[in-house]
């Protein structure tokens, strides 16, 4: 019975959601899912467990699904197993319940006899790989909108609709049955033909022209950060541009309303003004992916903790410096590396895994004895301790705050980056000369600094 869990998991999650996503195959996830859970948590305590494992994972998906905050952990832990994923906070979830007790007693019939533990154990390794590969819930997008009398209507997902009424100043989400119409890529202002817009194919934009579409220009476009923002918030996002648009005669004027896709809705209100609207009523924004500089901003925070101890060495240096040098770049591999589940994982990364995590084991051992052997001297060592907080908040916060918006060029980013933590490390080689020298003066250094 638990292959058949594993079995449909695959075969939902990764045929049926792609051919036809919705509420069936959406549940359906769930029940399987629930069913194959118990086991892997029992796995953890693997005698007298079966119960508890049934109750922790009820408590735990009870959570996840009906508090934003147990959804966004679950967003976190399956990044950090399986590459970007999202789960969403649904009650409607927790029909799927009842799969516990299916799951129950699956496990205590799996495990009655010695051949049955020898067919669990073999069916695990399948099972969590089917769990961790288990594909992310869709996202809400704008993906199509037109104009239904006096009101807005702009398609989300799963038959949910975010509908205005009053020109695209305030949303509403509207789950009842909508007219489905053709995606609408131009389209002029009534009673005002010689005025029209139209999506930008293959871009984030829309384009207005005043001559009834014998000539365009821009109207409104992504600005390249915004681009590159948008493409780490959603990396496996293939339809990178704008989908739909539909154009309302309003008193004073007229308005525009873009349907683009996972960055939600665009707004040109009667003044002419472009606003970014999102999707109102939906879970926040995937955060921008920081992967890249957060790993950077460790690394060199981990050299300047060793680089403080090293420079103050009285014997020993160029042992230390290497198995340093190997620690450091061991963690980058390793941060930089492909998830540890994730698939597509080649040899080479696997051998690069190996060896990051045989430096980062052995490397900090080999470094504290020397530092003790070497008679490191106390100040240097405690600058590269201090300095290494202040070296990964002076590279990874101008990054956050780009990701944020501000600043809004990402060039700014790094150059705030480079300046901040070259006058933390400009700061520490000060302290450390200074210390060099007064052991060099109390002839406790035989080594003259420069």
């Amino acid at each position: 019975m638990t292959v058949a869990g594993v079995f449909v998991l695959f075969i939902n999650d990764h045929l049926l959601k792609q051919a036809w996503p919705g509420p069936l195959t959406g549940k359906l996830s769930d029940v399987a899912g629930l069913v194959v859970a118990p086991a892997l948590v029992a796995l953890l305590f693997w005698r007298r467990a079966d119960l508890a494992a049934t109750v922790l994972t009820g408590v735990l998906f009870t959570l996840v699904k009906t508090t934003e905050t147990g959804a966004e952990l679950a967003s976190h832990a399956w990044t950090l197993v399986a590459g970007p994923s999202r789960v969403l906070a649904d009650p409607t979830d927790l029909l799927a319940l009842p799969a516990l007790a299916l799951a129950w007693w699956v496990r205590r019939r799996s495990l009655e006899s010695y051949s049955a533990r020898w067919r669990v154990i073999v069916t695990m390794p399948l099972a969590v790989l089917a769990v961790t590969a288990t594909s992310a819930a869709p996202l809400p997008r704008a993906s199509s909108v037109n104009v239904d009398g006096d009101s807005i209507v702009v398609h989300v997902r799963d038959g949910l609709t975010q509908v205005s009424d009053d020109g695209g100043v305030t949303w509403e989400e509207y789950g009842g049955a909508r007219e489905s119409r053709p995606l609408q890529s131009a389209a002029c202002v009534p009673r005002q033909p010689t005025r029209c817009y139209r999506v930008v194919p293959d871009r984030v934009a829309v384009e207005q022209s005043d001559d009834g579409g014998k000539t365009w220009g821009p109207s409104w476009a992504l600005t390249a950060d915004d681009r590159e923002r948008l493409a780490r918030r959603y990396p496996s996002w293939a339809e990178r541009h704008s989908m739909a648009l539909a154009v309302q005669a309003r008193p004073g004027g007229h308005v525009v309303v873009v349907a683009n896709g996972l960055d939600g809705i665009l707004v040109r209100d009667v003044s002419g003004e472009w606003r970014h609207v999102g999707l109102p009523g939906s879970p926040e924004p995937t955060a921008v992916d920081l992967s890249p500089e957060r790993n950077v901003a460790i690394f060199l925070a981990v050299c300047m903790l060793f680089g403080g101890a090293a420079a103050g060495l009285q014997r020993y240096q160029r042992a230390y410096i290497g198995f340093a040098a190997a620690a450091s770049l061991g963690l980058f591999a390793v941060l930089s590396g492909p998830a540890p589940l994730s698939v597509g994982k080649t040899g080479m990364d696997t051998a690069v895994a190996l060896f990051g995590v045989l430096a980062i084991l052995v490397g900090p051992v080999v470094c504290l004895v020397l530092a003790g052997a070497g008679r490191a001297r106390p100040t240097p060592a405690a600058v590269g301790v201090l300095a290494a907080p202040l070296v990964y908040l002076t590279v990874y916060t101008p990054f956050y705050g780009w990701s944020e918006g501000t600043p809004g060029p990402y060039w700014v980013a790094v150059a705030l980056a480079v300046l901040l933590t070259g006058l933390v490390v400009l700061g520490g080689a000060v302290l450390i000369r200074n210390d060099a020298r007064r052991a060099y003066l109390d002839g406790s250094s035989t080594s003259r600094p420069t």
